[in-house]
């Protein structure tokens, strides 16, 4: 147990530093070309990336978490799906080149024609990688991981900031994304050293091609769900209100992503290995719930109460309109952080069925919310998202952890005393701002406001209510996990 505990911890710290590495790299992509670009071209590259994503749930066919998930693997194996890989990414990337004179009219905008075809050439090299990335995520070895998809980020950074500075607008953003496929594929077959072998019988990858198929369609009725306002901003409202949702949309995912990313793949490739052993299992789990909780509550503060000044700050005064909109986006913060940890424990327990039911009906339920809210525009849609996903939270999880070892009466603390604290830093936190802070230049106002309201959080967290031997023991743990061999 202990062997595992250091790794995961190490993992976990390693997959944490590089995420936040990741986040700094992509949230100056976002910065710089925010300033360079205006809301019309985000929302026009939004209207491709909305379509070819929807495809792109089927790249991988889910078999890189089918090969995560599985007792033991062959090489052999790993081969065969490789190039199963392989077969469905240049189906998909064929169909996304048919598939562009079909957006040129939906959309009503020429320009999509050959920005979707040159968005084609992703899904390749997105399936060229699938089980290099899985054979490091089944050896836990995150930190080489993070290495290479900050990598990645990196040479995307760049391209997509060199592309907009030579004049090409939007195709930067085309650019970004490709260089940015390109570095993390090189990187995880550079690294990993494995070259694959020759196709052999799909008989011996059956299991693994079902474990794949309910994980793709569960990934992509979650992604209809989740995406399909953007289809319909941008068909009827336009570039303009697409790009500043779509712009609200991907500055609240990056602490979704990142937190999700961070944790999800290192918790996953651990429970995997206690499927057979419920107390551990159930130990481990309450462990990185109670943290991405804690961590959580005041992250979901400081960017709804901050968005303005955040806005201001980093894309400047033509972006707020998307701060409006992103304010009322920031609960899906803390929603996702309660749900999606759920995910781990299901694929990690070999119930994959049961987190596709789930998404089943979060798909409908969020589709009929966000049309409801199509009427009033970018803020009646991202109201509509953030209503529809509090309201089913709490039956999520009751039906989630139905069956496992873990029980809704186990995470009621690690929810609770961040929530009680975070309402406590809340209230003192607006009335800090609207008496003290109201005519400060922004960046003082997010620094001084945004500073006194986690202060708060921290000492009613760690002092009052307890959670001081909770973290030093997490420390403790990060200390030797760091420091053995």
């Amino acid at each position: 147990m202990q062997d595992l505990r250091r790794k995961t911890i190490r993992s976990g710290l390693a997959k944490l530093l590089g995420q936040g590495v990741g986040s700094m790299m992509r949230l100056a992509f976002m910065v710089v070309l925010a300033r360079l670009l205006n809301p019309h071209e985000f929302g026009l590259v939004a209207m491709a990336t909305a379509i070819t994503g929807l495809l792109g749930m089927f790249a991988s066919a889910g078999l890189s978490s089918a090969a995560v998930q599985a007792h033991s693997i062959s090489r052999a194996q790993i081969s065969t799906l490789f190039w199963v890989n392989m077969l469905i990414g240049v189906v998909f990337a064929v169909l996304c080149c048919a598939m562009a004179p079909l957006l040129v009219r939906f959309y009503d905008e020429p320009r999509l024609f050959w920005l979707t075809i040159l968005l084609a050439p992703g899904f390749l090299l997105n399936a060229a990688s699938v089980q290099h990335l899985a054979i490091l995520q089944r050896d836990m070895r995150y930190a080489t991981l993070t290495v290479i998809e900050s990598g990645g980020q990196l040479l995307g950074l760049v391209a997509g900031v060199t592309l907009a500075l030579a004049g090409f607008r939007y195709w930067a953003l085309v650019g970004a994304a490709s260089f940015a496929q390109l570095g993390t594929t090189l990187g995880l077959w550079v690294v990993t050293g494995w070259i694959p072998g020759r196709l052999g019988r799909l008989a011996s990858v059956l299991p693994l091609l079902r474990v794949g198929g309910t994980i793709t369609l569960n990934t992509f009725v979650t992604y209809v769900g989740y995406n399909l306002e953007k289809v319909l901003l941008g068909r009827f409202w336009g570039a303009d209100a697409l790009g500043n949702y779509g712009r609200a949309y991907q500055l609240i995912s990056v602490p979704i992503d990142n937190l999700n990313s961070a944790f999800g793949g290192v918790a996953f490739s651990a429970l995997a290995r206690l499927q057979e052993d419920p107390a551990r299992l159930r130990h481990y789990f309450i462990k990185g719930y109670s943290l991405i909780v804690s961590m959580t509550v005041p992250l979901t503060l400081f960017l709804g109460f901050f968005a303005d000044p955040i806005f201001l700050v980093l894309f400047g005064p033509k972006w707020m309109e998307a701060a409006a909109i992103f304010r009322l986006m920031t609960p899906t913060v803390l929603i996702f952080s309660l749900i999606n940890p759920f995910a781990w424990l299901l694929f990690a327990t070999g119930r994959q069925g049961r987190s596709l039911r789930t998404a089943l009906v979060i798909g409908p339920i969020v589709i009929v919310a966000c049309i409801i809210g199509l009427p009033y525009g970018p803020r009646g849609v991202a109201t509509a998202y953030s209503t529809a996903m509090a309201l089913w939270c709490i039956p999520h999880m009751f039906w989630c952890v139905h069956g496992t070892p873990v029980s809704v009466r186990d995470l009621l603390p690690s929810m609770g005393r961040p929530i009680l604290a975070g309402l406590v830093a809340a209230t003192i936190g607006i009335l800090v701002d609207r008496y003290v802070m109201a005519d400060q230049p922004p960046l003082v106002e997010l620094v001084v406001g945004g500073g006194i309201m986690l202060s708060i959080y921290g000492v009613m967290i760690l002092l009052v209510l307890g959670q001081g031997p909770f973290y030093r023991e997490l420390f403790r743990d990060l200390r030797r996990a760091s420091f053995s061999s």
